[in-house]
């Protein structure tokens, strides 16, 4: 993470972290964003720690997405498009990548991040997974929610404040996307989320063990008052049909 943060600012910011064994000595780099501006993130949601986070955990991972070898990978709340890129780039196969985010900004940043990464991913403006019908076709899934705790009301403000604002426990977007998980994954999928102490992950993982799910901390850091985790879940043996 601090290499990721050191290519966006020079190396200004050094947040603490801590980060478990790796399971890839592979790097791969921050997608370029450079073509985003200021005025594009006060609509956007900037790739922040919690983004480097997620892109650390992908990376981590990268022998079993390879050894997965997805066909649709899908990213919900895909704000400026960083994490989709990059699993793209990463995976080095042919796989079909969805990016999906209910502010338009937010899908024409990460339309355009795609582009000037030379990589395709279709984007798609709607609210969480409403128009996509794909039962138990996701390879990988991947959601970096609105995790901060907020008063309801701000959850269904438009703009900037919906890439952060998660209500009570910080989890009223996240949950209502949980009961679809298990549906949308395939026999083999991965699903990677990101979550803070206060969301109650531990919580989040029973949620999704009595779906069938087993699940794994990836990665653990603290980023300022935070602790942030990406939490990986995958069928367990016995529900893979």
């Amino acid at each position: 993470m601090q290499d990721r943060l050191q290519e966006i600012s020079g190396g200004q910011r050094q947040p603490t972290f801590m980060m478990l064994p790796a399971k890839s000595s592979e790097t791969f780099p921050t997608p370029d964003y450079s073509h985003l501006s200021t005025k594009d993130f006060e609509e956007v949601y900037e790739p922040a720690e919690d983004t480097f986070l997620l892109l650390d955990a992908l990376q981590q991972d990268v022998q079993s997405l390879r050894t997965l070898r997805p066909l649709i990978c899908l990213e919900v709340g895909c704000g400026s498009g960083v994490v989709i890129t990059f699993l793209k780039k990463m995976l080095q196969s042919p796989c079909f990548c969805i990016a999906i985010d209910k502010n338009p900004k937010a899908s024409l940043c990460a339309r355009q991040t795609s582009l000037q990464n030379l990589t395709d991913v279709e984007v798609l403006t709607s609210d969480l997974v409403g128009p996509l019908r794909l039962e138990g076709s996701v390879d990988v899934l991947v959601f970096n929610p609105p995790y901060v705790v907020t008063p309801s009301e701000e959850v269904r403000r438009s703009g900037i404040t919906s890439a952060w604002a998660g209500g009570a426990d910080g989890r009223e977007v996240l949950d209502v996307l949980l009961p679809h998980v298990t549906r949308l994954l395939s026999p083999s999928g991965f699903f990677y989320l990101v979550t803070i102490k206060e969301n109650k992950p531990e919580e989040i993982q029973q949620l999704l063990e009595a779906d069938g799910l087993q699940s794994s901390v990836l990665l653990e850091r603290r980023s300022g008052p935070e602790r942030l985790s990406v939490i990986k879940f995958e069928r367990k043996p016995c529900a893979v049909t």
